[in-house]
């Protein structure tokens, strides 16, 4: 993991985007992402990127969110496969894994 110098198109420190961009370049449809509570709408860009190369992609619902930004802009955005309450994430993904 590197943090880079953000720029015009770069907001945030650590950027979501550019962490799943990379994800999608590396491992492509092999990828769970999970967009959690935030503000703005980092992680969009990056989570249309996985989605073209097949990856899964689930955002937090808006009732357990502290703030909504983030999955908001996935999930509005038709991105998402799945809204979930944070307090089901990990059983979900238990039963994504066939555990």
């Amino acid at each position: 993991l590197r943090i880079i110098e953000g720029n015009d198109k770069v907001n945030y420190k650590p950027c979501v985007d550019i962490t799943f961009a990379s994800a999608a370049k590396i491992y492509g449809d092999k990828v769970l992402a999970i967009v959690l509570t935030g503000m703005g709408a980092d992680g969009r860009d990056g989570a249309r990127l996985l989605k073209e190369q097949g990856a899964t992609i689930w955002a937090q619902d808006e009732a357990s969110c502290v703030v909504y930004g983030m999955p908001q802009a996935v999930a509005k955005a038709g991105i998402a496969s799945e809204s979930l309450p944070l307090d089901r994430v990990a059983q979900r993904i238990l039963v994504e894994l066939g555990r």
